[in-house]
C-alpha cells in the first residue's frame, strides 16, 4: 500500500502557536492548485502499489471549494491505481464547514474529516488565535456528524489558564457527540511563532509541563472509560476509527507529499519540497521538482523505526530489526535500553519492544536514549 499527501498552504490567520508552511494570502491559490496537479502527474512513477490513503492537510484544505478538491482526485485517479475503498481525509476548520460546505464534501470522494476544534471554550481559542469560535466548534460537528460516519477532531491540551473541568469539559463534549477518534496534543512553543515572542517577552506565561501531564493523564482516563484505543501517544480511535493514513507513517510504509513543504518516504530515501509558494511554483511551471533528497543509511532507518514504534501500542520490532538490519543492530538496541527494560519503563514481549500507556508522555525522551550512532 501507499499514500499521498496533499500540502494545501494557505490559512484565514495564523495560529500562534503554528510552525507549519502558509501563506495567509490566496491570491495565486489557483496557480498553487495547478502546481500541485502538475507535480502529481510529474511524480505519478514514483508509486506502483495501489494508494491506499489521501490526506489534504495543511494549512487549511478547508479553504478549497469540491471542485477544487475533485480537481486533485480526478488527476489521481487517472494516473495512480487507487485501491478500493481508500481513506480519503480533508483537514478542515469549523468556521469553513456551513452546512452546504458539509454537503458538498459529503457528495465528493472526501470519507473522512480531521476537525480542528482544539477547544469548546472561547478564551483558549482567544488565547491561540483560533479563527472559530466555541459556537463554531459545535455547530460544524452537530452538522458534521449528520453526514460523515467517519470524524476525528483535534484538542490541544496543556494551554495556560486551562482547568481541569474545562479540560474534561472539552473531553465530555467529544464523547458526547459520538466523535469515533481523537487526536489530542499538548501545546508545545516553536521557534519564531508568535507563542514564542509572546512567552520571551512576557506578555504570556510560559507553557507549565506538569499541567500538560496532568491533562494528558486525565485524556488517556475519559479515553479508555469510553472505549478509545490509545494506538499511539497522540491519537485514541474506537474500532474501526484508526487513522489508516497516520498509521501508515508510523508503521514506516511509503507515502509521496506533493506540494510546498511536503515530505516523502519510500523505505530508503527521505525527500522534502522547498517551502516557499513563489519557488515551488517557479519550479514546477519549468517541470523541476523542487525538492532536496538524502539516502537514509541504516543507522537512520533504524532510529526512524525506533521514534516512530516508540509512540504506538505496536511498539518496535525487534524481530523485523534483525532481519533487515543484523543481529549486531538489534543488540544495540537491547544495550540502550537496558536500564528501561530493568525500570520496567519499556517492556519486551515477543521481539517488540514497547512503552506502556503510563510512559507515553516520554516517548520521544526514551527514543532518543535508544538511538544508534552512525560508525
Amino acid at each position: 500500500m501507499a499514500g499521498i499527501y496533499i500540502h494545501i498552504p494557505f490559512c484565514k490567520q495564523a495560529c500562534y502557536y503554528c510552525d507549519f508552511h502558509f501563506s495567509t494570502s490566496v491570491k495565486k491559490k489557483g496557480e498553487m492548485l495547478r502546481s500541485i496537479h502538475k507535480e502529481l502527474y510529474l511524480r505519478k512513477s514514483e508509486i506502483s502499489e495501489a494508494v491506499e490513503t489521501i490526506y489534504f492537510g495543511g494549512g487549511t484544505p478547508s479553504l478549497l471549494d469540491t471542485e477544487e478538491i475533485n480537481f486533485i482526485l480526478d488527476l489521481i485517479k487517472d494516473n495512480y491505481e487507487v485501491a478500493v475503498n481508500p481513506e480519503i481525509t480533508l483537514e478542515a476548520n469549523p468556521d469553513d464547514l456551513s452546512n452546504e460546505k458539509i454537503e458538498a464534501l459529503a457528495a465528493s470522494d472526501i470519507n473522512r474529516l480531521s476537525i480542528g476544534v482544539q477547544s469548546f471554550f472561547d478564551e483558549d481559542l482567544i488565547y491561540m488565535n483560533r479563527a472559530h469560535s466555541a459556537f463554531e466548534a459545535k455547530q460544524s460537528l452537530d452538522m458534521a456528524i449528520r453526514h460523515f460516519d467517519n470524524i476525528t477532531i483535534d484538542l490541544i491540551y496543556g494551554i495556560p489558564g486551562l482547568s481541569e473541568t474545562r479540560w474534561l469539559e472539552n473531553l465530555k463534549q467529544t464523547i458526547d457527540l459520538g466523535i469515533g477518534h481523537i487526536s489530542s496534543y499538548a501545546l508545545t512553543v516553536e521557534s519564531k511563532t508568535a507563542l514564542d515572542h509572546f512567552i520571551k517577552s512576557g506578555k504570556y506565561q510560559p507553557l507549565d509541563d506538569a499541567l500538560a501531564q496532568r491533562h494528558f493523564k486525565i485524556l488517556q482516563d475519559i479515553a479508555e472509560a469510553n472505549k478509545y484505543d490509545q494506538y499511539e501517544v497522540s491519537n485514541f480511535g474506537k474500532e474501526g476509527f484508526y487513522s489508516r493514513h497516520n498509521t501508515a507513517y508510523w508503521k514506516g510504509i511509503s507515502y509521496l507529499g506533493v506540494g510546498p513543504s511536503s515530505h516523502s518516504y519510500d523505505g530508503t530515501y527521505r525527500s522534502w519540497n522547498v517551502s516557499n509558494n513563489a519557488n515551488y511554483m517557479a519550479s514546477i511551471q519549468k517541470s523541476v521538482l523542487p525538492s532536496e533528497k538524502e539516502l537514509l543509511e541504516v543507522e537512520d532507518r533504524i532510529n526512524e523505526s525506533i521514534m516512530t514504534g516508540l509512540r504506538t501500542k505496536w511498539g518496535v520490532s525487534l524481530v523485523d530489526i534483525e532481519k533487515n538490519f543484523g543481529e549486531a543492530h538489534k543488540n544495540k538496541i537491547l544495550h540502550n535500553a537496558a536500564k528501561y527494560l530493568e525500570q520496567g519503563t519499556l517492556k519486551l514481549k515477543k521481539g517488540q519492544l514497547s512503552l506502556g500507556p503510563d510512559s507515553y508522555f516520554l516517548a520521544d525522551g526514551i527514543s532518543a536514549d535508544l538511538f544508534l550512532l552512525k560508525v
